[in-house]
Formats: structure tokens, C-alpha cells, sequence
């Protein structure tokens, strides 16, 4: 598996998306936010990662709905002009 900073991967035994900062060799360094809004770094080996399936359809809901916020303010700004 070719890892490159920036990936979203899990442990294969489970647990949250964690971000790949750096690949050296057979070591893979993440970094992911706590639950307190600390930011972890750790050094893992690359056999127990996988990448993460992301689940894109709310990044998409949130698109739509601000198209729909850009399009209401569009329409606010022209009466008032």
C-alpha cells in the first residue's frame, strides 16, 4: 500500500480516521485531534494501517446547501440594489 502525507487511514483493528503526516519506509507518522481538541502525533507501522472509506455524501448535502445560501443572498442583494 502506497501511503502519502495527507491520507485518511484507520488502524486495521478499528478506531477514528487519522491524517498521514509522513511515510518513512516501513513507518507512518498520523496526526489526529483528541476529544479535547488536543493534537496527537504517533509514529505507527505501516502493517497495521488501511485507508480509510470516507463517506463523502454529507461534504455534498453541505454543498448544496450553501449553492442554496449563495443563491438567496444573490437574490437578497439584488432588491436591495
Amino acid at each position: 500500500m502506497d501511503l502519502k502525507p495527507g491520507d485518511i487511514v484507520v488502524l486495521k483493528s478499528g478506531g477514528h480516521p487519522i491524517t498521514v503526516a509522513e511515510v518513512t519506509g516501513d513507518a507512518v507518522t498520523c496526526l489526529w485531534m483528541g476529544g479535547e481538541g488536543d493534537l496527537f502525533r504517533e509514529t505507527l507501522p505501516l502493517a497495521v494501517l488501511e485507508l480509510a472509506e470516507i463517506d463523502n455524501s454529507d461534504d455534498e448535502e453541505d454543498d448544496k446547501e450553501d449553492d442554496e445560501d449563495e443563491d438567496e443572498d444573490d437574490h437578497e442583494k439584488s432588491k436591495v440594489a
